[in-house]
Parts: C-alpha cells; sequence; structure tokens
C-alpha cells in the first residue's frame, strides 16, 4: 500500500513510519504545521508543535530513507482547534483539543488530502489497535459479500499509553484508512529501544505534554488573552456569593485551586467547581458529594459497532487517562446517548465511581478492548438531583 506516514517529530511516530517501512509499504513522511508564528509554541519537548519537532521529524525520515514534507494546516487548525477551544470554553464546557485535532487535522484535513494524492492510508504514531478495513485488515480481509469489514478499533496492549479514547471521534469509514503500527507493543521502554536500535536521534526524546499551542502551559492566562477580563461572581448552590472571579470561562466542573474563596464552608470541608454558567456568568461550587455523577446525557454520537436497540450494559471512560466504569447506555433519537451509572444513583457496591463530568468532554463506550462509539458530554445529573444544562435521566430505566 502507499502509506503517508504523520511525522511529529517524537519516537512514537518515527518508530510507527519504521514499521510501515519494514512491512512493506511503499511510505512518504509528512509533517504537519499547525501554526503560522512557530515562535508562538515552546521549543523543548513540552508540546508536539516545537520548533525543533519539524526537524527531528526530517532527521527520522532520513534514516528511514524515506521521502519527507511539511504541510502547511496551520489555517485549518486555527479555524477548528483552537477555535473549537475557545468557544467551548467561553460557553461553560471543557473540551479536550487532542479529540478535535484527530477529528479535524489528523483524520479529516490530513487524511482527506492524502487519499486525494492516491495514498491508501495514514499511519500515526498513536497507541490503539485497528482490526479488519484497509489498513487494519488489508485488502483482502473481506466480508461474504465482497466489502471490506467494518473495522474496529480496539485499546491498545499497553494500557498505560492506550490513546483509543483520543481516536473514538474518528469514526470507522476513517479508521478503515488508519493504521496504528504501536498497537501491540508491550510497553513504550520497548518503542524507545527499538528508536535506538534503528539510530533514530529521538530514542530519548521526552514525551509530549500540555496544549500544543498554549505556548507557556498557562491555560487560564491563554483563555484570558483570547477572551478578555469578564468578572462575575463564584456562588454556592443556594446562589449565596463566596467570592469572585475575573471569566467564567477559566474554570472547569471539579476543579478545586484557584477558587479564592472569601467565604469558607459552614463545614469547613473543600469546595469545588460543579457548573460554569456562561449566561450569568457565575461560576457554581459544592462539595465533593455534589460532584457524583449518576447520569450523562450526549451528542453527536458516531458508533463503530450497531448499538443494542434499548439499554445495553458496557463500561465508559470520560478522560484521556481516566478508568472506565461499568454503566448502562442506550441511543437516543438520530446522534445521542444516554448513560446511567449503577442504578442511576451513581453508586457501585454502594460506592461512587464517577466525579466531576463536564460538558464538553469526550464520553467514549466500550465492549471490553473494543470502542463501540463516542459522543461529546452534553450534560449530566448528579446523584445528589443537582442537574447540569437540562438533561433527563431515567432512573428507572434498569
Amino acid at each position: 500500500m502507499r502509506v503517508l506516514a504523520a511525522l511529529s517529530g517524537g519516537v512514537d511516530s518515527a518508530v510507527a513510519a519504521a514499521r510501515a517501512v519494514d512491512a512493506g509499504h511503499d511510505v512518504v513522511g509528512v509533517h504537519m504545521a499547525l501554526s503560522r508564528s512557530r515562535e508562538q509554541f515552546r521549543t523543548g519537548s513540552r508540546g508536539c508543535c516545537s520548533i525543533e519537532d519539524a526537524g527531528d521529524a526530517r532527521r527520522a525520515a532520513d534514516v528511514l530513507g524515506i521521502p519527507y514534507y511539511v504541510w502547511d494546516l496551520s489555517e485549518r487548525f486555527e479555524d477548528t482547534v483552537v477555535a473549537d477551544f475557545l468557544a467551548e470554553y467561553a460557553a461553560g464546557r471543557t473540551p479536550n483539543p487532542c479529540v478535535r485535532c484527530n477529528e479535524h487535522i489528523k483524520f479529516d484535513a490530513l487524511l482527506d488530502k492524502a487519499l486525494a494524492l492516491g495514498f491508501d492510508a495514514v499511519c500515526t504514531g498513536h497507541y490503539a489497535e485497528v482490526v479488519g478495513g484497509v489498513a487494519g485488515g488489508g485488502r483482502d480481509a473481506l466480508g461474504g459479500d465482497g466489502t471490506a469489514p467494518r473495522p474496529e478499533l480496539h485499546r491498545a496492549r499497553d494500557a498505560a499509553k492506550d490513546q483509543s479514547y483520543v481516536l473514538a471521534v474518528m469514526g470507522p469509514e476513517r479508521l478503515a484508512r488508519a493504521m496504528f503500527p504501536l498497537g501491540r507493543v508491550e510497553s513504550k521502554a520497548e518503542v524507545r529501544a527499538e528508536a535506538a536500535a534503528r539510530g533514530l536521534s529521538v530514542s530519548a526524546k521526552p514525551d509530549s505534554y500540555d496544549i500544543c499551542f498554549v505556548a507557556d502551559g498557562d491555560t487560564r492566562g491563554f483563555l484570558r488573552d483570547r477572551l478578555g477580563s469578564q468578572p462575575g461572581p463564584v456562588v454556592d448552590t443556594a446562589g449565596t456569593v463566596l467570592g469572585d472571579h475575573d471569566g467564567a470561562y477559566a474554570y472547569t466542573v471539579g476543579q478545586r485551586k484557584g477558587l479564592a474563596l472569601t467565604h469558607p464552608a459552614a463545614d469547613g470541608r473543600p469546595r469545588y467547581v460543579l457548573a460554569v454558567e456562561p449566561v450569568g456568568n457565575r461560576v457554581v461550587v459544592g462539595s465533593a458529594d455534589d460532584l457524583v455523577v449518576a447520569g450523562i446525557t450526549g451528542e453527536r454520537a458516531v458508533w463503530f459497532a450497531e448499538p443494542d436497540l434499548g439499554w445495553f450494559d458496557c463500561t465508559a471512560q470520560v478522560r484521556a487517562h481516566g478508568a472506565d466504569v461499568p454503566v448502562r447506555a442506550r441511543v437516543v433519537g438520530r446522534d445521542g446517548v444516554e448513560v446511567l451509572v449503577g442504578d442511576g444513583d451513581g453508586r457501585i457496591d454502594g460506592r461512587p465511581v464517577l466525579r466531576g463530568v463536564a460538558a464538553g468532554q469526550s464520553l467514549v463506550l466500550y465492549d471490553g478492548t473494543r470502542v463501540l462509539g463516542q459522543a461529546t458530554v452534553a450534560s449530566t445529573v448528579r446523584a445528589g438531583g443537582l442537574e447540569s444544562a437540562g438533561a433527563r435521566t431515567t432512573a428507572g430505566a434498569r
């Protein structure tokens, strides 16, 4: 196959490209330039879009002996990922920019351009596994009707590095054109050792983290610079003013630090953000018990498997590095999903299992290691009866 390898400049994408070459594919490397002002991105290794990364990607391509190009996707990145990030926070939601980057850039803009140029698949260094489809099962992996089988997205063998959560937004059609050669590796140490053996200079390069377009890692400062000062009150669930803020957009559900409350709780216990209300420019705080989630509604769902009619058992993950928890789910309308935690009370064996879920987060449903579907959290119902964004979850559905 003709394969376009996305080279970020890190060790994972370099080894993934090398494995694609070893598999006999015709591989071309490409680095995505996501900013016209590259100096605004941090240097060093904190993000995935630093100045050094393009050079590291080029050196990896040279070692592998494959053609290398830089594609300017900065305008698309600004108009989709960055714009969505700002709009979601302004609306009181908590987005995951890595999910949106996979949706709009790596498996939309990049993949579309690759297919237009005659490539069969895009190869990346993500830790996940594809079963079936053009890339995952090969051209001869056909169903009984002679068509390519519906591809399955599974967790990576290395649970600590698994990235199926941030990939689930891509849907089955684009998954069919994706290659993740690192899905079966045992550990990151194995990848680094392989990179060193291949003579790749990125073998010891630290992992990237943080939001790549937030140059200094100060997300609140980035939002303030873009959205401006918007002072307002911090209140409890009864509406009593406990402090003030400089912009509700800088807070997220579950946050404890940085609340600057002038009136401590009567019981002396910590307070957490329960809701961000952009209409009234309020931040609502309460106790840890108030954060226990009993139900979630999701919107803009994409499915990798035809969901069961009615309620079905599965597990749900709501954070990139969060544990998945047993839930009961059902399809609602054309692209919605509803999830119950426990018996609709947010508890399993008497213990709360999910806290502080915010609108805007990605909700991914699993059957074992297989991704069933993904949706964006629209609202939640908390175990104490508090409700956000008008969610209507029926606890008796079980």
